[in-house]
């Protein structure tokens, strides 16, 4: 009931602008964004995930209120030149649809006693969110998977990922030039 909930209130919050998706709106009215903070919660409420993890911006948003909803604590992913104190892991992302690669630093705080949940706003190729899991896999932590509103993965990406929920699929967002 809370996924349908939420993606239908994603649905309606979501715009395209000039061929660009805007997702911000879905965090600017109160009701609808804990709809979606729910629907992204509610597959993993008992699959014993110990730690979110997010890349800035949006997954610090929607990974932290995650988190707060499962219980457990939140790990941050910042972008290159980020101020980000102690020991620390690299990876370089591969190409994203746009062609661009980003350095991601994650602080060295997870453990082999950890489940990792990633989550985050849309998944095109899903280079992000491999590079997140090649983060976390020095720890030993277990990666379950990801939680996120738009997937738009091909299947052999997403099977790379172990379980992906998503509220909705990009073919349901319609034509970006409207």
């Amino acid at each position: 009931m809370s996924t349908t909930l939420a993606r239908e209130a994603f649905l309606a919050a979501f715009r395209w602008h000039d061929g660009h998706a805007d997702v911000w709106r879905a965090f600017d009215d109160g009701p609808t964004f804990a709809a979606i903070i729910e629907g992204l919660s509610a597959p993993w409420l008992d699959s014993g995930i110990t730690k979110v993890v997010g890349v800035e911006s949006r997954g610090f948003l929607l990974g932290g209120a995650v988190a707060i909803r499962l219980g457990v604590g939140f790990t941050a992913v910042r972008k290159e030149g980020a101020l980000f104190p102690g020991a620390k892991t690299y990876v370089e992302t591969a190409a994203d649809y746009r062609g661009q690669t980003r350095a991601l630093s994650m602080q060295k705080t997870l453990t082999s006693a950890d489940s990792v949940l990633f989550v985050d706003d849309w998944a095109q190729r899903g280079a992000q969110a491999l590079a997140v899991k090649t983060l976390v896999s020095p720890s030993g932590a277990a990666w379950a998977g990801m939680s996120i509103l738009v997937d738009q993965l091909d299947d052999a990406t997403r099977d790379r990922l172990a379980r992906v929920t998503s509220l909705v699929t990009a073919d349901e967002l319609g034509d970006p030039r409207g």
